[in-house]
């Protein structure tokens, strides 16, 4: 029987090597522990950048919505003034050739 127990040295020295490997173990989990904890920040980020970019996108499209209704209002607001500046040198031309033409008719005697 005395053949089956260990010494208390041995026992000493199994028991260092096991809080060794336990202590080695307890590190390792502590490491992927902070790993997880760095990853599940770095997905949050991502996350809200994410939505961050969808909502930049859907201000991006309704600006150009805007700024294509813009665009057809300022067209139609150019022409209007392009109109009227048309209106106003015909009506000048009409006055210039009415006073030719009534000095002419004038200078005739027509008048």
């Amino acid at each position: 029987m005395e053949g089956e127990f260990i010494s208390r040295a041995e026992h000493e020295e199994f028991r260092r090597s096991m809080d060794a490997e336990h202590q080695r173990l307890e590190d390792e989990n502590n490491r992927q522990n902070r790993r997880l904890e760095i990853l599940e920040s770095a997905t949050k980020q991502i996350g809200d950048i994410s939505t961050s970019v969808e909502k930049l996108a859907l201000n991006m499209e309704n600006m150009l919505k805007e700024q294509i209704s813009q665009g057809k209002r300022l067209t139609v607001l150019e022409s209007q003034d392009g109109q009227k500046w048309r209106q106003f040198v015909g009506y000048i031309f009409a006055a210039a050739v009415g006073v030719i033409v009534g000095f002419l008719f004038k200078q005739a005697g027509i008048f």
